[in-house]
């Protein structure tokens, strides 16, 4: 008799298998392994012999240390979010050397193009300008440009410079502008090798005109962006932010757009979806997208080739390569929500 094939819990909310693979890739999931699809609150309802089967999960359901005795065949948590989640012991994950992985870096191109729009947007006001051709208001030629500036030879600084932010410099590096970054979870070194100016905050906030936040939310850099730090970018600059809300004091933020001091555009909020009565609906100066700028299915598709690519390594006893491995010394600061809408 042969081999059973190897279980795979799916347990993805709120994408779906459907979402992540296409027909091809899923032919090729469901050819070379069992898969049992579930809901993270019935996974411990499932009996000890199919618990102790499965290889992989596919998502990152909440894990507690006694579900994890019960999985004793686990090699590898597939998270099919952008960012890791503080809902399971990783130590105990690290000790049995099961893998936790992230599918977050399919975002990280389509992220920084949207990024790049607003910049462009922000810089030469794009959207206010047609908003006033449509109401008849439209100022004409360089009357129109009084606070436009361009992104070529500008100083441009980037919060975080993890795939997102590496996207950002390869989208950037036609303008030849002077980036500098800011990531304290680097060595000077690596951001050197990228082609750009390591920086404190300080110094990013003070000297760029266009700065792009792109760190993920951690314990150490909840409102990292609060007025104090907000108040030293100059007069005229650009905040575009793009990876969590958290890492701003977003009031703070409205009220130097609200000032008129610098401009802001943003894909991510504080409440999501936003309340109707949320000021920053109405806000001038201020560029919404809602939390979109990720979410194409494209990207989504790659989320299933990368899970498909990893398995079949780990199958062979290899680690996985496409999807990004959960650092032991950092994950624990990771203070991400989970996504509720694609």
């Amino acid at each position: 008799m042969a081999d059973p094939k190897p279980l795979v819990l799916s347990v993805p909310h709120p994408r779906s298998i459907d979402l992540i693979f296409d027909a091809p890739s899923k032919d090729q999931l469901f050819s070379r392994y069992e898969v049992l699809e579930t809901e993270a609150d019935d996974l411990a309802d499932l009996d000890d012999k199919t618990l102790g089967r499965a290889r992989y999960i596919l998502g990152q359901p909440p894990l507690s240390d006694e579900l994890l005795a019960r999985l004793g065949n686990l090699r590898c948590v597939f998270n099919v979010e952008s960012n890791l989640i503080d809902n399971m012991p990783y130590e105990t994950l690290f000790s049995r050397g099961v893998h936790v992985v992230t599918t977050g870096a399919v975002f990280a191109q389509p992220v920084a193009e949207l990024g790049l729009a607003m910049a462009l947007n922000l810089a030469r006001g794009i959207l206010p300008a047609d908003q006033a051709f449509r109401e008849g208001r439209e100022v004409w030629g360089g009357d129109g440009n009084l606070r436009a500036r361009t992104l070529e030879d500008s100083d441009i600084g980037i919060i975080g410079f993890g795939d997102l932010g590496r996207a950002l410099r390869r989208v950037l590096s036609g303008f030849r502008a002077r980036i500098r970054v800011f990531d304290p979870w680097l060595p000077p070194s690596m951001l050197r090798d990228h082609d750009v100016i390591p920086a404190t905050l300080d110094e990013v906030l003070e000297t760029s005109a266009t700065i792009f936040v792109v760190a993920a939310i951690t314990s150490e850099n909840r409102a990292l962006l609060d007025a104090k730090a907000l108040s030293r970018m100059p007069d005229g600059a650009g905040l575009i932010l793009l990876s969590r809300a958290d890492i701003v004091d977003f009031d703070a933020l409205m009220a130097e757009v609200r000032s008129g001091r610098i401009t802001a555009a943003s894909d991510v909020f504080p409440e999501e979806p936003l309340p109707k009565q949320h000021p920053v609906r109405d806000l001038d100066g201020f560029i919404r997208s809602a939390h979109r700028a990720g979410a194409l299915d494209s990207a989504f598709r790659k989320m299933g080739e990368m899970v498909l690519e990893d398995m079949a390594l780990l199958d062979r006893g290899l680690p996985p390569q496409r999807c990004k491995r959960a650092e032991r010394e950092t994950v624990n600061r990771m203070r991400s929500r989970p996504v509720a809408i694609n």
